[in-house]
């Protein structure tokens, strides 16, 4: 390629360009005439420029006619839709985590929508329905339109659902349950202990459901049991125990499978905040791995069925396995059933030292690895306490430095 390929404007006899002489003629010559134009080729060349037209028409209009085609391909094709509001009545169940996906297809399943395309794509047009349907059980009709079902499954009154919250313990889940099924009080409690074989429990637990009943919404249908609910609640939580390699991490933190979920119970109960979850797990391993009891007032708390702030220092001395005051190491069992944030605490401590924590005040949790400084969080916790009247009508004070949310008052 030269030069003039670049500069079009420079090349010989262009307009504009310097006009060279052709070799051989003296400057004074006359001009050279041109030849006459043949009227044949005039002919030829318009009958060619008009067959080109013609081509370029045809294949022109042709080209249009695809192209309107392939645009009315790329539209979406129309959805089965059922009209109005539906008849009849049918139960659909919305588990934990659902997505719209599954959610259609129970939906299809049990004949509430014509497609999983219409119920999909009124809930992707829904700004309302955005994270809005919740786990549970709806009560819908069958044959209704895709806006019809969505209206019913974004009301979360409309969710026939059982809420455990996390760090509940066993028998307020049990309370819940019967409640919830209108069952006479203490059914499921006797339902878990003459059908502990059933629930699905690893063999470690020793048929002891605590801590395995994981805190999650449940639905909840006209058949559903005690026994049903139980190991729904079991399965779950055996899904949570096994994820993010919880062995593998277990024996490198030297516990057991069921030692981590006894620790993520505890992390659960002395935890004011999720922020401090995994400084709390922190400061129960290194206890351990020192030999320090864990002077844990939550296990104090579950030992004798309460939640309370105030510990006594009679308290302490509770003859119980799961006075952690008075035995090194962990309890015998779970205190309380952990959420997904207390078990990764668990799994992945925050680095540090520390080995006694105390919630001097809601929001204020201080970690330190000196008993001196210890015993001044305690002083001011107590002198925190001492100045709210019901704390000052039972007269509770601080005299230990545990490593506790809370200090343990005198008698």
């Amino acid at each position: 390629m030269t030069d003039q390929d670049f500069h079009p404007g420079l090349t010989p006899g262009h307009l504009g360009a310097p006009v060279m002489e052709p070799e051989g003629r003296p400057p004074s010559a006359p001009r050279p005439r041109p030849d006459a134009p043949d009227p044949h080729r005039r002919r030829n060349g318009l009958a060619c420029g008009l067959t080109a037209l013609a081509l370029i028409a045809v294949f022109g209009g042709g080209g249009l006619t695809g192209y309107t085609w392939l645009q009315s391909q790329r539209k979406p094709p129309a959805a089965a839709d059922y009209a109005g509001q539906g008849n009849g009545s049918v139960q659909v169940s919305v588990p934990e985590g659902a997505g719209l996906s599954q959610i259609a297809s129970a939906l299809v399943r049990n004949g509430v929508v014509a497609s999983s395309l219409a119920f999909t794509r009124a809930a992707k047009g829904s700004a309302a329905a955005a994270g809005r349907i919740q786990p549970g059980t709806y009560t819908l009709k069958q044959r209704m339109s895709a806006a019809a079902a969505l209206a019913i499954l974004i009301d979360p009154a409309n969710a026939n659902g059982l809420t455990i919250p996390e760090g509940w313990r066993g028998y307020q889940i049990y309370a819940a349950i019967d409640k919830k099924l209108g069952l006479p009080e203490g059914t499921t409690q006797h339902t878990a202990q003459e059908q502990g074989s059933e629930l699905g429990l690893p063999d470690f637990t020793n048929g002891s459901p605590e801590g395995y009943l994981f805190p999650a919404t449940y639905s909840v249908t006209d058949g559903t049991t005690a026994l049903d609910l139980l190991k729904q609640m079991v399965e779950r939580a055996g899904k949570e125990y096994t994820r993010d390699d919880a062995n593998v991490v277990a024996q490198n933190l030297g516990q057991t499978a069921y030692g981590l979920v006894t620790v993520a119970s505890m992390v659960q109960g002395e935890a004011d905040n999720t922020a401090d979850m995994g400084k709390v797990a922190r400061v129960i391993y290194n206890r351990l791995a020192k030999g320090m009891p864990l002077q844990l007032d939550s296990t104090i708390n579950y030992a004798l069925g309460r939640s309370t702030l105030n510990t006594t220092v009679t308290e302490t001395k509770l003859d119980s396995p799961y006075n952690t005051y008075l035995h090194p190491g962990l309890p015998p069992t779970p205190i309380s059933n952990p959420g997904r944030q207390a078990i990764m605490a668990a799994l992945d401590p925050t680095p540090g030292d520390w080995l006694y924590f105390v919630t001097v005040k809601p929001g204020d949790t201080r970690f330190t690895d000196s008993f001196e400084v210890q015993q001044r969080n305690v002083a001011e916790f107590n002198a925190n306490r001492a100045a709210k009247p019901s704390a000052s009508a039972s007269g509770s004070t601080a005299s230990s430095g545990a490593a506790s949310g809370s200090a343990p008052a005198t008698p």
